[in-house]
């Protein structure tokens, strides 16, 4: 990790933006955390990022994980949440929650057995987003669920990713570019069709020439840099900016992610040139 330091250790910028601003899930960081927490952090303040989607300590007591964040200036402002504590344990979510001073809480998937997801397993789930986000609303946080891919599969007239956006009364989405392509929809119409539904952003580019489906999985070497892949990066970062989505979470998941997030945060940065 010091040799990467001294790598990739140059002060980039924070990238200003109007009502919004790009961070980084630490998921992409999950190999690193493993080898050294604090290092992985201060890399992160390197990279010029100080909000972060997280929910863990990564082993460490939550008083030592709070110093570190707090010296290397990263603030949690989103968290993650199973969808089993949302369904069984909520208050365990928002003490989690309050124990980061985080605005936001994020589910990432919805277990389902055997790629079964059809309209049953859609109901269910925006009826326990439903009854969690309420709870959540009630303690001044926000629950914003994050499709994988498999809720783009056609009902109807359009997808069930449709009947749980319209059905949406105490939750949100969060929006991630990469899966959205990948399960076959088109993440700028989204956005446009769904104005108020969005209030989180994953930035994730899928390799070109990769073709998509709707199981949610996929190599994680198809994570590129933002920019080089079938995305419509900036077309989604502009729309973003209109809508006002608070905070654009970078998420790289390949091997290479350290050397590709600071090429990620200076194609972010020419949008604004």
């Amino acid at each position: 990790m010091k040799k990467l330091l001294l790598l990739f250790s140059i002060s980039l910028f924070v990238i200003p933006v109007t009502a919004q601003e790009v961070g980084l899930q630490l998921y992409s960081l999950r190999d690193q955390f493993k080898d050294d927490v604090p290092g992985t952090l201060q890399l992160i303040n390197e990279w010029g990022i100080t909000k972060i989607e997280g929910g863990g300590t990564y082993g460490l007591p939550m008083k030592e994980f709070e110093a570190l964040l707090q010296k290397n200036s990263l603030d949690v402002v989103s968290v993650g949440a199973s969808f089993g504590d949302l369904e069984s344990n909520v208050q365990k979510v928002i003490d989690n929650a309050k124990s980061f001073g985080a605005k936001y809480v994020m589910c990432a998937w919805v277990p389902h057995d055997d790629n079964k997801w059809a309209l049953e397993e859609t109901i269910h789930a925006t009826d326990v987003f439903n009854e969690a986000g309420k709870v959540l609303k009630e303690n001044g946080l926000i629950l914003a669920y994050h499709p994988h891919g498999y809720e783009f599969r056609p009902y109807k007239d359009g997808t069930l990713f449709d009947y749980m956006a319209q059905n949406a009364r105490d939750f949100t989405f969060e929006l991630d570019v990469y899966w959205a392509q990948h399960g076959g929809a088109d993440p700028l119409a989204l956005m446009k069709k769904y104005p108020d539904k969005f209030t989180l952003m994953h930035l994730k580019d899928l390799k070109k020439g990769v073709e998509g489906n709707n199981t949610g999985h996929e190599d994680v070497e198809t994570n590129v840099v933002l920019g080089t892949g079938q995305v419509d990066i900036a077309g989604t970062v502009a729309e973003a900016k209109k809508l006002g989505i608070e905070y654009l979470f970078i998420e790289d998941e390949s091997s290479a992610v350290v050397e590709q997030i600071p090429q990620s945060l200076e194609f972010l940065r020419t949008l604004e040139d």
